[in-house]
C-alpha cells in the first residue's frame, strides 16, 4: 500500500515538473525579450528613445548637447549570448563613455534568441546602419560591442563589406564571440580559468541564435567571413576569457590576406571585464583609458 501510495506521489512529481519544465520552455520560445531604459541614470546623460522596426532604439548623449552639432557616434551592440537584455553594468558602462568622450552612444534593442534568429537580428540591424550613415556619415561612426554583441558588430562589418557599403571609421571588440560552435582548441588551455562563461551553455545559445540553417554562417561565426575587407578593427581581451583563442585566430587569418586586426591583451582580465568589473580595478581601468583613448583617436 505504501508503495503504490509513494509510486503515485513520484508519477505526479514527475508530471507537475514536465509541465512547468514546459511552461519555461514556451515562455522563452514565445517571450520577446526587450532592454528597457535604467532606472538609475547618470545626471550628465539622457537617454531618447525611438522607433524602428517595431524595436526600441536607444539614443545616449550628453546633457546640454545640441543634437544637430553631434559629430560623433557610436552604434553598440549589447552582448549577453543572444539571449538576454542590455544590463544595468551596459547602462553605466556606456553613459561613462559619453561623459568622458561626448560621442553620442545609439544602442539598438535588437530581437533576442531563442524567439528569434540571426536572421532577424540582421534584418534590422543593417538597414538601420545603412540609415544611420545616410544621415551623419560614415566618418563619423564607430560600431562597437561585447560579446555576443561584439560577435554581431564583426559580422555586420563584414556584411556591409561584402555589399560594397561604406564602413565606419572604426570598429572596437570587446570580449566579441566569433565563433558560435567553440571548436578551436586552445579553449580548454583557458578553461579553467575563466570564472564568467560556460563553453556548453554557451553552445547551446549559439545553436537557438543560429536556427535551422546558420550554425556554419559566417554572421553568425564572423571569424569565417571575408577578412581581406578589415579594417581599423580593434579588439580588446583578457588573457582569462575562454573567447580569447578565436580573437588571436582571427588576428591571424585576417594577416593571412592584408586584414587589419589590432588585439589590446591585458593579463588576469576576465569576460567584459571593463564593463562587469570582472577583474582587479588597476586592470579594469587601464583598459578603459585605453579604449577612450582609441575612440577620442578617430
Amino acid at each position: 500500500m505504501k508503495k503504490s501510495v509513494i509510486l503515485r506521489a513520484v508519477v505526479i512529481i514527475m508530471a507537475l515538473c514536465s509541465i512547468i519544465l514546459a511552461l519555461i520552455i514556451a515562455y522563452f520560445f514565445t517571450t520577446d525579450i526587450e532592454t528597457r531604459e535604467p532606472e538609475q541614470i547618470i545626471e550628465e546623460c539622457e537617454i531618447d528613445i525611438y522607433t524602428y522596426m517595431e524595436r526600441n532604439v536607444f539614443t545616449i548623449s550628453k546633457k546640454g548637447t545640441e543634437k544637430n552639432n553631434t559629430s560623433n557616434y557610436i552604434l553598440y551592440f549589447h552582448g549577453g549570448s543572444y539571449v538576454a537584455e542590455a544590463t544595468d553594468n551596459h547602462w553605466t558602462f556606456l553613459e561613462n563613455i559619453v561623459r568622458d568622450t561626448g560621442y553620442t552612444v545609439i544602442m539598438p534593442d535588437y530581437p533576442l534568441t531563442p524567439k528569434y534568429n540571426y536572421k532577424d537580428v540582421y534584418n534590422m540591424v543593417e538597414p538601420l546602419y545603412k540609415e544611420i550613415i545616410e544621415k551623419i556619415g560614415n566618418d563619423n561612426i564607430i560600431i562597437m560591442g561585447d560579446s555576443a554583441g561584439g560577435g554581431l558588430t564583426l559580422g555586420l562589418y563584414e556584411k556591409v563589406a561584402n555589399e560594397n557599403i561604406e564602413l565606419p571609421t572604426k570598429t572596437i571588440l570587446i570580449s566579441p564571440w566569433l565563433d558560435v560552435r567553440l571548436e578551436n582548441e586552445n579553449i580548454k588551455k583557458i578553461e579553467k580559468r575563466d570564472t564568467i562563461l560556460n563553453k556548453d551553455t554557451l553552445r547551446l545559445a549559439g545553436i537557438a541564435y543560429a536556427g535551422n540553417d546558420g550554425i556554419n554562417s559566417y554572421l553568425v561565426n564572423p571569424i569565417d567571413g571575408d577578412l581581406s575587407k578589415l579594417e581599423n578593427i580593434k579588439i580588446f581581451i583578457g588573457t582569462d576569457d575562454l573567447l580569447n583563442p578565436d580573437c588571436k585566430l582571427l588576428k591571424e587569418k585576417a594577416e593571412e590576406v592584408n586584414g587589419n586586426v589590432e588585439i589590446k591583451e591585458y593579463e588576469g582580465a576576465k569576460h567584459i571585464w571593463m564593463i562587469d568589473n570582472n577583474s582587479e580595478q588597476s586592470i579594469t581601468q587601464e583598459a578603459y583609458n585605453d579604449m577612450i583613448e582609441e575612440l577620442e583617436n578617430k
